[in-house]
């Protein structure tokens, strides 16, 4: 039989499922039993969930007269492996997926019935349908991935933002296709994101002027003052401090949980990472070092005879130029832009996230939530590598890594 004629819709076939208790060689033992009617494998699925095994193949039919025996074979096989079987007769193959294929990620702690049924409804009001669903991981949080197909990725991101806010879940939507493997850039930002400190407090509180740093901060929140008026003012505060002060402030900075597994399990994947901060790189230098980074940019703190001056110097880095070093990273890295993702938390991450063709917004502020791409409210930075299609066992592989 031709490719062209297993493959038309009016070709006989056979859909054979077999289903029962888990054990070594089923699937094996099945395509040995169909063998023997020199029958062609259309499509198989299986799956296994607590020991429990599904599995699904679809056949052309056998020569004419040989079908009631290979159903005789195949059901006295399965009761022989103390499973059931069940074929169905029908015409061609799955029907055709929709144009338009998303894979749709949704974290949960816990991952409740109600929340499940929620998103599916959803995706199914929007036309479409889902083709698969698959764990990537069961803590520290659930995380399923739906593969949808009959609906664009933007429509179907946008109807399930109201959804996973309402719920409280997390769930991110992306274009499904081959770059889901691709190499990519990771840059995230660094204060309240890959770690859990503002840098700018850990050097006032050694100043002593954490209050009028706090009251500068609190002013550009107000929007009094833009990012770069507001970083030269809290600078200004530290005038005189000495140098040594830039190894006290190195030691106290604190990973964010998850952290250090985020980054080894990119970088072992083949992912490239960088940071870029409206903080120091007298922070974001050892940070590079120390985790293994492929880039790294922030604000220069001005140190002259052994004290800060007060000043920094360089280029600044301010919401633009985060989004614009995100490019610029993304091309020493040969990337393109459309398979960078983006990690930050603040306001001034937001070009950043928007610029990525996926920016994820990190225990963000809600107005940060509502404008990138998707969020993740969990504490553990890991649980980003859900979204990027990384399951559980990949992350714990590459914990058994020697690493920096």
């Amino acid at each position: 039989m031709s490719a062209s004629q297993t493959s038309s819709s009016d070709v006989p076939t056979l859909l054979v499922k077999i289903f029962g208790k888990d054990s070594p060689g089923i699937t094996a033992g099945l395509f040995d039993t169909l063998a023997a009617y020199s029958v062609d494998v259309v499509d198989i699925e299986q799956v296994v969930t607590r020991g429990r095994m599904v599995l699904c193949a679809l056949v052309t039919e056998p020569p004419k007269g040989l079908e009631g025996d290979l159903r005789a074979t195949v059901h006295s096989w399965a009761e022989s492996m103390k499973m059931q079987a069940e074929i169905i007769s029908g015409l061609g193959d799955n029907r055709p997926r929709g144009l338009g294929r998303s894979l749709v990620t949704v974290l949960g702690h816990p991952l409740t019935a109600e929340a499940t049924a929620a998103i599916a409804a959803r995706i199914t009001k929007t036309g479409g349908n889902i083709d698969r669903i698959f764990r990537l991981a069961k803590y520290p949080v659930t995380a399923v991935e739906f593969a949808v197909s009959g609906v664009e990725t933007e429509p179907l991101r946008t109807a399930l933002a109201p959804d996973a806010a309402k719920l409280g879940i997390d769930v991110a939507v992306v274009a499904a296709g081959l770059y889901r493997r691709a190499q990519r850039l990771v840059v995230m930002d660094v204060d309240s994101t890959l770690i859990q400190d503002e840098v700018i407090e850990l050097f006032a509180a050694h100043a002593g002027c954490e209050d009028q740093v706090a009251e500068v901060t609190a002013a550009a929140m107000r929007g009094e003052l833009d990012f770069e008026q507001s970083l030269h003012a809290r600078v200004a505060l530290l005038e005189g401090l000495d140098a040594s002060v830039v190894d006290k402030v190195r030691s106290e900075v604190r990973l964010t949980p998850g952290a250090r597994t985020l980054i080894r399990t990119l970088k072992r994947l083949g992912y490239q990472v960088g940071v870029v901060s409206g903080g120091f790189t007298q922070v974001t230098d050892d940070l590079k070092e120390r985790l293994g980074l492929d880039f790294a940019q922030a604000n220069t703190l001005e140190i002259v005879d052994g004290k800060l001056t007060g000043k920094v110097t360089g280029e600044i880095v301010d919401r633009a130029g985060k989004a614009r070093l995100l490019r610029r990273f993304a091309a020493e890295a040969g990337v393109p832009l459309s398979q960078t993702v983006a990690i930050g938390d603040g306001a001034n991450d937001l070009d950043m996230l928007n610029a990525a063709g996926l920016g994820v917004a990190f225990n963000a502020k809600p107005v940060v939530r509502q404008a990138a791409h998707t969020a993740v409210n969990f504490p553990f930075l890991d649980t980003v590598l859900y979204l990027l299609g990384i399951t559980r066992e990949e992350v714990e592989a590459a914990d058994t890594v020697d690493t920096v």
